[in-house]
């Protein structure tokens, strides 16, 4: 029935009481901050005057739209015919429009690609977790794909009962599934002397975060009755033509480290150390060592070859710092990021991801003026210890020029330094555990680049 204290041709605007009340809605489901609640109000507000009904504005606008696009008002080929058949691709793959998501190795980052590098696109990924097929690669001779059937897990060194495991014989034992990041100790790597690389997929593209399943270290240690008086590191190594060997602590072994043989609800994938790895979570991915085939149990740091000489961080007087395997407090914009464009003046929600390898991410602050002013993004669930955390803000360009930087805190209190504070300690001469804030400078052509601000 017809309104009758409506006026003819008389523009119906959404009522206040009907804005506030919504936003009461959403304040009771989410608790919105007091700056969100206004941008909200504004944007119903907005909204009620677009949506209002009876206008010959509004009717000739949508009638225009339809004009101007025909495709709305034809069913297209796809909805009049028969579609693919189930199983059509027995192992799902994407659709053939989403090509140009993948990995990508920077030409000339090493001699043989075989010991090279693909990363993460992360500014084309959602939420927190990495697609197994876009996880980064990172190896030192080359990927293997190893029969299961075959392969062999050894314990040994200062345990009572040194052990030979299968596969088999490992999922039958308790398993864990949780969420963590790894990240490469080299990421952002080229950063350190001066602005190197075009995107954030170069930039920081050497970082992921999967579901990862198995048996936790400390079930099988306690299983080979590990010398619990004497002992005090062990060393993994791995079964590929590098023989990849690192030295972790015995207390950090019975925390949280995982032998894994499941990523993202499947199997690891071959290039990810299928059928077993070592998960080490927060510290750098080296010490994740792939194909894993032996544990030795120690009283005191092996120096192999790949902890010795390689990934040790080059300090000012020209020493080398070992064993620094922790991957401190870090965040990065995906979007806006260098290599995207913004298409117009408005509304934007830059949006981005923060990690610590101490602990749960506690805040991330968001500047759109270069560092001088921080607001406080908006954290995304689950916030999880040692895993990824997604956040967001909303924010208005006004066509200017504005630098975008974040800067992560972690719940032990740990605040991502800016770049100038880093050096100051570290020098420039450095590869790894570069954990500055990134900043993206955005022009008025809405182009994004990378810059660095001091």
């Amino acid at each position: 029935m017809d309104n009758p204290n409506k006026k003819a041709g008389a523009v119906q605007h959404a009522p206040e009481n009907f804005v506030d009340h919504a936003l009461a809605v959403a304040i009771e489901k989410d608790g919105l901050s007091a700056e969100r609640r206004g941008f909200l109000r504004r944007s119903f507000l907005a909204a009620g005057a677009a949506l209002a009904g009876g206008s010959a504005l509004a009717q000739t606008s949508v009638k225009a739209t339809f004009e101007g696009d025909p495709n709305i008002l034809t069913l297209p080929e796809h909805a009049l015919t028969l579609g693919k058949p189930v199983a059509a691709y027995p192992y799902g793959v994407p659709s053939k429009y989403e090509v140009n998501l993948q990995r990508r190795e920077s030409p000339g980052l090493t001699r043989v690609s075989a010991a090279s590098v693909a990363f993460t696109p992360l500014q084309s990924l959602f939420g927190i977790i990495t697609p197994s097929g876009l996880h980064f690669e990172r190896h030192h001779q080359g990927w293997v794909d190893i029969d299961p059937a075959t392969h062999r897990f050894m314990i040994n060194g200062m345990v009572k009962n040194p052990k030979v495991y299968t596969m088999d014989d490992l999922m039958r034992m308790p398993s864990v599934s949780r969420m963590h990041f790894i990240e490469c100790g080299a990421n952002t790597a080229m950063e350190w002397g001066n602005v190197a690389v075009p995107t954030v997929q170069y930039s920081h593209g050497m970082l992921s975060c999967s579901e990862f399943t198995g048996v936790p270290l400390s079930v099988l240690l306690e299983d080979c009755g590990y010398d619990k008086k004497n002992a005090k590191v062990i060393l993994a190594e791995g079964g590929d033509g590098s023989s990849m060997t690192r030295t972790i602590s015995l207390d950090r072994a019975l925390d949280d480290v995982i032998v894994a043989w499941g990523m993202n609800g499947e199997m690891l994938r071959p290039e990810n150390g299928y059928p077993l790895r070592l998960v080490v979570p927060g510290v750098q991915g080296v010490s994740w060592v792939k194909w894993l085939r032996r544990i030795e149990v120690g009283d005191q740091p092996y120096a192999s070859k790949d902890e010795a000489i390689h990934y040790a961080d080059a300090m000012p007087d020209g020493t080398l710092r070992q064993y620094t395997s922790i991957q401190e407090c870090k965040s990065v914009i995906t979007t806006p990021s260098a290599g995207q464009r913004l298409l117009d003046k408005g509304y934007y929600n830059i949006t981005g991801l923060a990690w610590s390898g101490r602990g749960k991410i506690k805040r991330v602050d968001v500047s759109v003026d270069g560092g001088r002013n921080w607001r406080t993004a908006r954290l995304e669930s689950p916030v999880l210890t040692k895993c990824l955390t997604r956040f967001n803000i909303d924010w208005v360009w006004d066509g200017s020029p504005v630098v975008i930087q974040s800067r992560a805190i972690d719940e032990t209190g740990y605040v991502q330094p800016k770049i100038n504070e880093l050096r100051a300690v570290r020098g420039t001469k450095s590869i790894y555990h570069n954990n500055a804030i990134q900043s993206w400078k955005i022009d008025v052509s809405g182009e994004v680049s990378n810059v660095q601000v001091y």
